[in-house]
């Protein structure tokens, strides 16, 4: 039995993607929305203390962070080659990608809370918002030059380029991503794989962005 906890093209999409990637979709989805009571009730709580997505039941136990989902899933299905083992070449290039992968969806996900969930009297700092944006698009850089060939590690696809791939998802809704030819061709690579979209048909259409775009506000 596989059961995720997830919010519909959240961070745990992460987990989907990867799910599917093994051959292995979740026989359960509980879904949940952000700002939702559930998501501070015991269904939630109970496999991730902070109450935040992911949370993964399988192999008879829990596991909560998506970084920490996607080892374990590697780890443990080594096999299928998605992991990079200790002794491996690529083994620190494959653990920075999971870190890094953290550090810029920290910038998303500060932009989301300032863009999509304050609401009036409250109103973002537009200095705020414009120094998070400009550190998304250094990470958007940095991660340009981290491709190798068609994905993140020379030797082919890896829970890093899930883990680090889904935040180009959300990032071209704030960076406009022109200046970036390299991610806009890594990022359709990785939506034509099979994987990414059995995942992507089961989420159905996103309905977390209102908007196209969303412009760095301008105070007063």
């Amino acid at each position: 039995m596989i059961r995720l906890h997830h919010v519909p093209w959240g961070r745990s999409f992460r987990v989907l993607w990867l799910l599917c990637e093994m051959g292995m979709p979740p026989d359960e989805i509980i879904r949940y929305r952000i700002g939702d009571r559930a998501m501070r009730g015991p269904g939630l709580m109970g496999v991730s203390p902070a109450g935040r997505i992911p949370a993964l039941e399988i192999d008879g136990i829990t596991v909560f962070e998506s970084g920490a989902i996607v080892q374990y899933l590697c780890e443990t299905r080594e096999h299928l080659g998605l992991g990079r083992p200790p002794g491996d070449a690529e083994r620190v290039r494959y653990l920075e990608a999971l870190g890094f992968a953290e550090t810029q969806a920290s910038l998303i996900e500060q932009l989301n809370l300032n863009h999509l969930f304050l609401r009036p009297p409250a109103r973002p700092s537009a200095t705020v918002v414009k120094l998070n944006t400009l550190r998304l698009a250094d990470t958007l850089r940095a991660l340009e030059g981290m491709v190798a060939g068609d994905y993140l590690l020379p030797s082919g696809f890896s829970g890093a380029d899930a883990m680090l791939g889904f935040n180009l998802f959300a990032a071209p809704y704030y960076v406009r991503m022109d200046p970036y030819p390299g991610l806009l061709a890594y990022w359709a690579r990785l939506q034509a794989r099979p994987g990414f979209q059995a995942a992507a048909a089961i989420e159905g259409p996103q309905e977390f962005y209102a908007k196209a775009f969303y412009e760095v506000p301008v105070d007063g």
